[in-house]
This record gives C-alpha cells, structure tokens and sequence, in this order.
C-alpha cells in the first residue's frame, strides 16, 4: 500500500468542514491566522501601516492577510482565491410548499450541476444581520432539506438527459403540512441563538453534509464539496503563515466571495478591495505604490478540470492534466486565464523552489472554459499574474475529488511564490 504524508490533507478536511459559506470561511481562516499571531483590522478604524507583524481584514465573505517583516520591501506577492461556491441560496422569503409538503424557496447560486443535488441530505448555513447591525453565523449541520427525485416509474425518460427546471423542481422539502410564513426563518434564528425580530437580513445557502474523506485502494484520492475552492484558500492561509524568508517582498492573501458569480460586488474581485488595502499598507504613498505594483506578481489559484476517464474527448488532446500529477498552470490564448511567457517563469520558479511536479492545462479549442479572478485583478491592478490551479474531477458536483497529495503541494507553491 502507498504511504502519503495525510497532515494536510487531513487539516484541509477539517478546513472544508468547519466553513460550509464564504462568511465562515472567513471565521476559520480568521481563526487559524490568530492562532499564528495575526491580528485583525478594520476598514473604519486606523492601521498600524507598517509595524512589522501579521495582520488581516474582512468584508462581505471575502479575506485579506499580510505579513509585514519590517524590512524594506519592493513589492507584493499575492496568493489569490475564493471562497465561494455553488450552491442553492434561500431566497428572502423563503416559506412555500404544495401538495401537503413544506418546502424552502431556493435559487441557483453559481453553476450547479443540478443533477448532483438530489436526494442528498443537505443543510443550511450561512450569515444572520441583526438589527444592530451585528452579524452572527449559523450552521445547521444536519439532515435538513432534501430536493427530491421523481420516481423512475413515473420519470422513464430520466437517463436520456432530461433538464431540470430550476423554478419548479430543484425546490427542497422540510416538513409536512401546510407553509406558514416565517416558520423557516424563526428556525434558522433559533438555531443561532437569536430573537428571530432581531433579525433583518440572510445569506443563507444549502450544505451538502457528506463528510470529506479518501478514496481508492491506496487511499490516494481525497473527495469533498467544495473543494472549488477552499483547497485554494486553505493552501494561501498555510503557506502565508509559515512564510519566513520572503525577501524583499511582502506576501498577500486574497481570497474573494462571489468569483461563481463574476465577482460584481463591492467585496469582490471587481471591487477596489485589494487595491483598497494594499494601498493602506503602503501609506497612501502613491509613488511608492506604483513602483511597488510594478515589481509585484500575484498567483490566482483556482481548481480546474482533471482529465476525465469516461469523456477523453471533452479534453484538449496534447495537454492532459491528472489528478495527483501537481498543481497546473492555466494557459488561454484568450486570456480567460491570465497566463504568458512571464507569467509561466514565475510559475515555474516558484514550483522550482518549491520541488513539487506540475502540469500544463489548457481548453480544448472547440469547448471554451471559465474564467477565474486572475484576469480581473490583474487588470484591476496591472499587476503580472499568473493561474494556476488543482486538477478535479466532477467540478461544482456536491462532491469533488482530487489527488490526495495535491493540496499540499499547492501550500508549496504559494509558499515558493511568498519566499521566492
């Protein structure tokens, strides 16, 4: 049997398991960067600028930590992620039902394999704003919804690739009877600890509740939800905690909400928030910023696609990234990933540095791939940047697999990006 190094693997298993949302994949990164020594700022109040130490930041399910060294510095290293993924969120009225059901109005967050989705036992969790303007976190880590499959008897066209309509049949049942208006929500707060009148506002999504875990014969895959892409924001925390010779560079992390939705938002990629801090931590000095962002780079890190056993043919033919083959750098002639010359040699000396194998991935010329948050914040701040990622199989599934060593090779990279 094949022997792997599991810790941390197995921490990032801990990791998924404790942030079921954006909001608490704040919290544990939040946590876990304390424990290290940093110490959480807020926007509204002052900074300590450049007093050496670790420190972070939080808006809206999107995370901002550095490490300042109190050496003089040049420029910034950024690890780049998000912290979201699909899901179903809770509309704001989210009491329905029919037919002597009780169901929860739902909407698809980001892209949902819908078919993923049925008949599993899922949760909820997510953000409560009270009326004073405080935020509380809940999770209900138990078997709490289910969007239930028609029966076959009554389905026959079922494996001929019927679509789901998403208004009318993705929506989860809880209980018998009839709906009565605000009965969802006064469990939720309940659940929280909270008056449910004190409560004015939710960010509540669907958690699917199979527990991370490894695979195969030797125990060399590891599968969980959300892998797209808290492997990302765990590997950032890691590497940016244990970053100690950086240089003459100071390491960031970044990681934003909302990437699986095009990260329009005010906490968002799109949003002046990087720029926001990293223009704080430099004393609003201008010049200085500039000549620091043009000696800068940033690594966006993303999952991406493994090459599928059952469908070769989705896959670009001469570029066949594996699972457990390393993280990939991302390469578009289109720049759908934020990826050249330059960019590669930054990649691979990182890598390099980092004594890890890697892969090239690149999308067939006939299906067209996603995007990431690479080519919007480096656009945003023109800022050199590469991507890269972890191969998976069964992308935005309500579980995913990877390669069982692969994430901490990730940690590697980012760790070779901050001290390269």
């Amino acid at each position: 049997m094949a022997r792997f190094d599991r810790s941390h693997t197995d921490d990032l298993a801990a990791f998924i398991k404790a942030s079921p949302t954006p909001y608490h994949a704040c919290a544990e990164a939040g946590r876990r960067l304390e424990a290290a020594g940093f110490r959480r700022l807020a926007e509204t109040g002052e900074w300590p600028l450049e007093e050496p130490g670790g420190y972070y930041t939080v808006r809206d399910g999107s995370i901002i930590a550095w490490r300042v060294t109190g050496a003089d510095f040049d420029g910034f290293r950024i690890f780049g992620a998000h912290t979201d993924t699909p899901a179903f969120k809770v509309k704001p009225k989210p009491d329905t039902g029919a037919a002597g059901w009780k169901q929860v109005a739902v909407e698809v967050y980001g892209g949902v394999p819908h078919q993923t989705w049925l008949d599993r036992d899922l949760g909820v969790a997510g953000r409560l704003v009270l009326r004073d303007g405080s935020e509380v976190l809940v999770d209900v880590d138990r078997a709490l919804l289910r969007i239930p499959r028609l029966a076959i008897h009554l389905d026959r066209g079922v494996n001929e690739g019927r679509a789901l309509d998403p208004q009318g049949q993705l929506t989860p049942i809880w209980g018998l009877g009839q709906p009565r208006e605000g009965e969802f929500l006064e469990f939720i707060a309940g659940e929280a600890g909270v008056d449910p009148d004190d409560v004015i506002g939710h960010d509540l999504f669907t958690v699917a509740l199979d527990a991370p875990g490894y695979l195969g014969k030797d125990r060399e895959l590891f599968a969980a939800w959300r892998l797209d892409n808290l492997t990302s924001v765990h590997a950032g925390v890691a590497a940016l905690i244990a970053a100690e010779d950086t240089g003459s560079h100071l390491p960031v992390l970044a990681a934003f909400n909302y990437e699986e939705i095009g990260s329009m938002t005010y906490s968002g990629a799109q949003s002046p928030f990087l720029e926001s801090v990293l223009r704080r931590v430099l004393a609003g000095d201008y010049e200085r910023y500039a000549q620091a962002i043009a000696s800068s780079a940033m690594m966006s890190s993303d999952t991406g696609n493994s090459i599928h056993p059952n469908y070769p043919e989705k896959h670009e033919p001469g570029h066949r990234p594996v699972a457990g083959g390393g993280p990939m750098i991302k390469v578009s002639a289109n720049q759908r990933y934020a990826s050249g010359a330059e960019e590669e040699a930054l990649f691979r000396r990182a890598a390099e540095r980092a004594g890890i194998p890697w892969q090239y991935y690149v999308n067939r010329n006939s299906i067209p791939g996603g995007t990431t948050i690479g080519p919007i914040s480096g656009t945003q701040l023109g800022i050199l940047t590469v991507d890269v990622g972890l191969p998976i199989l069964s992308m935005h599934s309500a579980r995913e697999l990877c390669g069982a060593d692969d994430p901490a090779r990730l940690a590697d990279l980012a760790l070779g990006l901050f001290e390269h």
